[in-house]
């Protein structure tokens, strides 16, 4: 066997562990991303070699917690990329409007920046009242942290200026109380949100959907894991519900392409097709 090919059973035997361990599988995750993350674990721990992680990952607790950090997808921010947020407000939220109740579902919702973006569109288009967000992620530590909404004060700019350039009808101010080195978001935007751990690879579908976010996930998996989680979306909206991608993400050339039509092609915001 050659470097490459001992690397490569080094890793599908660490993948196997975490697996059997801890049920969380990432065997269809994009290798080349999966493959940085472990190595900037290993150069923090000081090891030679992919295979000294098995026995932290089978005896080890809290190394398989920061490996989970690690492996996680948590780069994010309020209103990031906010022509998606202006295409939402302008373009979906007018169908949504037509519904008795409205339910929501951001998956793989990381540490919940874009679930209280959601919510701030909501509550200024008079739906937030009528609508349940479910924010999922596989992860606990994301997922407290979203539950939580502090975020650093030094993001408040960022998140000010994505707010304007989406549309904003108020001020970002109106939505989070500054503390010290912190930003609380508002306690009223989180009464209609559930927050849950959902495991995309393995768990259930959520049902009755009228509009699923899922952006910048799919760029991790296989094609195989893209099909199933894309599967899962369908299976999981109404009848002309929407599924939103990431910006580098399409549903071309998967196994869905024929269940959605394109609603806005540029802001990747796909709606399922009413014979499907």
């Amino acid at each position: 066997m050659n470097k490459k090919q001992i690397r490569d059973f080094e890793i599908d035997q660490l993948l196997e562990a975490i697996n059997f361990r801890y049920g969380y599988d990432f065997r269809n995750y994009a290798r080349a991303s999966l493959e940085r993350r472990l190595d900037s674990r290993l150069k923090k721990l000081n090891l030679n070699n992919i295979s000294e992680m098995n026995p932290l990952v089978l005896h080890n607790r809290e190394f398989f917690e920061a490996l989970l950090r690690d492996l996680s997808i948590t780069v994010t921010e309020m209103f990031r990329d906010p022509e998606v947020f202006k295409a939402i407000r302008e373009s979906v939220c007018p169908h949504l409007r037509t519904y008795p109740r409205i339910n929501i579902w951001h998956a793989g919702c990381a540490s919940g920046e874009e679930v209280y973006s959601m919510a701030i569109i909501l509550k200024e288009e008079g739906l937030l009242e009528k609508a349940r967000i479910y924010a999922t992620d596989y992860n606990n530590y994301c997922l407290e942290t979203a539950q939580k909404g502090i975020y650093p004060i030094d993001k408040v700019k960022l998140f000010t200026e994505n707010y304007q350039k989406s549309g904003g009808k108020s001020t970002f101010t109106d939505y989070y109380k500054a503390k010290y080195e912190s930003a609380k978001i508002d306690e009223s935007l989180k009464k209609n949100i559930v927050f849950a751990n959902h495991n995309l690879i393995k768990d259930g579908r959520f049902a009755e959907m009228h509009l699923i976010l899922c952006r910048n996930a799919l760029i991790y998996f296989d094609r195989k894991l893209q099909n199933r989680v894309l599967e899962l979306f369908k299976d999981s909206l109404v009848p002309r519900g929407f599924v939103i991608l990431g910006k580098k993400e399409t549903l071309r050339f998967t196994s869905v392409e024929e269940d959605f039509e394109d609603f806005r092609q540029k802001e990747r915001i796909y709606r399922r097709r009413l014979d499907v």
